[in-house]
């Protein structure tokens, strides 16, 4: 039952989102016209519901051919693929909102597991690869806030990024998103959204582990 309720809750907010982001629109698309590589929009291939595929809506904040240059799908902090502009909606989280065109059309939820590129949801293990996205994935979540500084993880770490992605980060990543759908509720979707706002003004705190105190913790 919940989930019908979930999705009509996602079209009715993300209607009137659209509707009350559509300023802040416009100057983000403006901007982007002016700067980087005069793109606005990035459109790529991500792992969906039930593994499935579909295209992600997105600001472009990365050069056009980022995925075949540096280290590919993993992006580290400061990284020189990411436009000047790209670093701000990055940083903001600004650029994730054309995924509301992807939660109007179904492929997305406003909370849920985040949806990976093929070859970083490939590095998950075989059996996590059956758990991740039996809900569809968000435009934010329990991993999003958990591993809000997962660029500066990556950069600091003796391990190079692919490796540090797949052997530090995937295996806690894919713990707690197995953890949201144990505990999928309204209440637990609420606080979620919550702890993203705090999160973007609050970046060291740790009220999510006050809120949800079942959630593993990271040894990292």
């Amino acid at each position: 039952m919940y989930p019908i309720i979930k999705r009509f809750f996602d079209i009715v907010f993300c209607l009137l989102a659209l509707i009350i982001l559509l300023p802040l629109f416009i100057p983000i698309i403006i901007l982007l016209l002016l700067t980087g590589e005069h793109e606005v929009f990035f459109r790529q291939n991500r792992v969906g519901f039930h593994n499935k595929i579909f295209r992600i809506w997105k600001f472009a904040t990365m050069l056009k051919n980022s995925p075949n240059m540096g280290s590919g799908d993993v992006t580290t902090r400061n990284d020189p693929r990411v436009t000047k502009m790209g670093q701000f909606l990055r940083i903001s989280k600004l650029n994730e909102l054309p995924q509301l065109i992807n939660i109007l059309t179904g492929d997305m939820s406003f909370v849920g597991p985040r949806p990976l590129m093929k070859a970083g949801f490939d590095r998950y293990s075989d059996e996590m690869k059956t758990k991740v996205y039996q809900v569809k994935p968000g435009l934010t979540g329990i991993g999003s806030i958990v591993f809000r500084d997962e660029e500066l993880i990556i950069t600091h770490s003796t391990l190079p990024p692919h490796e540090c992605y797949r052997q530090v980060i995937l295996p806690y990543k894919g713990a707690v998103e197995v953890w949201y759908q144990q505990h999928v509720s309204f209440y637990t979707d609420c606080m979620i959204l919550f702890l993203t706002g705090w999160y973007i003004i609050f970046s060291n705190s740790k009220l999510v582990y006050k809120v949800f105190p079942s959630l593993p913790r990271r040894s990292f």
